[in-house]
């Protein structure tokens, strides 16, 4: 059974989905890659708001500037190597940006800038799981399945949020 919320954010509506035991999807509809409500795929979904309390909890904290890293339970679908492209997002430091080639390097992969990209455009968690966090080789802000306005919205509120480090 797929569970489903619809939860506020600064931006916009949150779509929430998950089996009951962890969460599986975090979209910000509209969503390139989300599926969407009312449609065959979705007939089947039941809304269960209180199932996605801890999520909505953390998410509140995050948007307030108080939580930096989330503690939920998650299970996305997908290949091995998206798999591991997504637990490596996870490694960017709040406040920081990596570049694919960066992301690359760091999982092993110094070639797959490009299956990188790919990938972490298929990450079913933003926010939680931070794809926002990826940035072109230049520095440039490049897709972001939630639309290039929110990710430029996600990257100045960790930013905001980041103390100066001297390096």
């Amino acid at each position: 059974m797929t569970y489903y919320s619809l939860r506020p954010s600064p931006f916009g509506e949150l779509l929430l989905l998950g089996d009951g035991t962890a969460l599986n999807a975090l979209y910000m509809p509209p969503h390139r890659h989300a599926p969407q409500l009312d449609t065959p795929d979705s007939r089947d979904w039941q809304r269960d708001d209180c199932l996605f309390d801890q999520a909505a909890t953390q998410l509140a904290a995050y948007f307030a500037g108080e939580l930096q890293a989330f503690d939920l339970p998650l299970a996305a679908g997908g290949t091995a190597f998206q798999q591991r492209v997504w637990a490596a997002l996870k490694e960017i430091p709040f406040g920081q940006t990596w570049s694919y080639g960066q992301l690359a390097l760091h999982i092993g992969a110094p070639g797959a800038s490009r299956a990188v990209g790919l990938a972490n455009g298929r990450n079913p968690l933003s926010i939680v799981v931070p794809c926002h966090r990826v940035i072109g080789a230049n520095g440039s802000l490049t897709g972001y399945g939630g639309g290039l306005e929110r990710k430029r919205w996600l990257l100045a509120h960790e930013q905001a949020r980041t103390p100066y480090r001297l390096s």
